[in-house]
């Protein structure tokens, strides 16, 4: 009777987790291009909103409870995490951008050469061989992208991406990889703690960002549209606090999903959300779902997933004695995802797609 009880309480708690990892995640895209699409003028601004909510949650968090430590901000530790600072603000802004300019439905195919663009940086940066199987996922999903973004008659004008936002996503996805990399080699000046480093990361970034806001006239047309009485300025105020919020949420969901759950009903949690955001986008926005999206939708659901089976698989064999100055072995945790002592999960308030890698 305790033993049922107690497996009760553990599938409770895995739905749970898995249902506020899906909400955390879908909130995000969806507020995010409901922002978009009311300020397209302002995407740099709202970004750097976001960074900072994210801190100041952090700085709420750490006064609440002893296990979130923040970091000592020194001059030192701040040169050595330049390029993983540098690399996530490139990418969030070149993420925000593409966000912007396509349909939520086709954001997930726009950033669709994610996985295969991460095995490939890794495979250079680790100067090793992935294997066959794991070519053939990223063929999979690259394959799908392809179809995605290939040119469609049957699409009205309104609804084909330009070929500036598919750069974007391009460049996203590609500096994501980069990120992912880094984030392993910059987890030594950190302390081993993600949570610092989402510190220096997210302040960093809104640092780095501050100057190009300033740059690209942000807070002059803000001022321009506070004095357009069409502009509903509730929406972009409403829309940055909620997604500020969610993206710390979506650190903690993210975490607790890899922590509480398996990586098999990780990967079916994510292919659910990938269905759903793609369902919300019909309904919520109107995006028009041809054919060929929907097939490239699902081949690059199925090669991510297929993916993940792998590296589950892997995971399962103990793997060889590796030397403690080895790159891959810093901070890797199940499925090869970083994680510090506690086995927290490094998602620096990433993309819904970050946690697919």
């Amino acid at each position: 009777m305790a033993s049922n009880g107690r497996c009760d309480a553990y599938k409770l708690k895995v739905a749970a987790v898995v249902a506020f990892y899906m909400t955390a995640a879908l909130v995000m895209v969806f507020v995010n291009k409901a922002v978009l699409n009311s300020s397209p003028d302002l995407p740099l601004l709202f970004l750097l909103l976001q960074l900072i909510i994210a801190v100041v949650l952090l700085h709420a968090s750490a006064a609440v409870t002893s296990r979130v430590e923040l970091p000592k901000l020194e001059l030192h530790t701040a040169q050595n995490l330049i390029p993983v600072v540098s690399v996530n603000i490139i990418g969030l802004v070149f993420n925000t951008l593409c966000l912007r300019g396509v349909e939520a439905s086709f954001f997930q195919i726009a950033r669709g050469l994610n996985l295969p663009l991460t095995i490939f940086v890794s495979s250079i940066h680790t100067r090793s061989k992935p294997s066959s199987r794991v070519i053939l996922a990223a063929a999979v999903v690259t394959f799908g992208f392809l179809m995605g973004v290939a040119p469609s008659s049957s699409l009205p004008t309104t609804s084909v991406p330009s070929t500036l936002s598919l750069f974007y996503g391009l460049l996203s996805s590609l500096f994501i990889a980069f990120h992912a990399v880094l984030i392993k080699s910059s987890l030594p000046y950190c302390n081993n703690s993600t949570i610092q480093l989402a510190y220096w990361t997210n302040l960093g970034s809104a640092a780095l960002l501050l100057p190009f806001v300033f740059l690209h006239g942000e807070f002059s047309i803000l001022e321009d549209l506070v004095h357009d009485s069409t502009w509903d300025p509730n929406v972009y105020l409403w829309g940055t606090l909620i997604t500020g919020i969610f993206g710390f949420l979506l650190c903690v969901a993210g975490l607790l999903s890899i922590k509480v759950t398996s990586p098999i009903t990780h990967m079916f949690s994510s292919a659910a959300r990938t269905v759903i955001q793609t369902v919300l986008g019909v309904w919520l926005f109107n995006d028009i779902l041809s054919s060929n999206r929907a097939a490239s939708i699902l081949l690059i659901l199925l090669g991510t997933m297929y993916y993940t089976w792998i590296k589950s698989a892997e995971t399962a064999v103990p793997p060889p004695s590796r030397r403690q100055n080895d790159v891959e072995a810093l901070g890797s945790g199940r499925d090869g995802i970083p994680k510090d002592a506690d086995g927290e999960l490094t998602v620096i308030f990433s993309t819904p797609e970050e946690d697919k890698q």
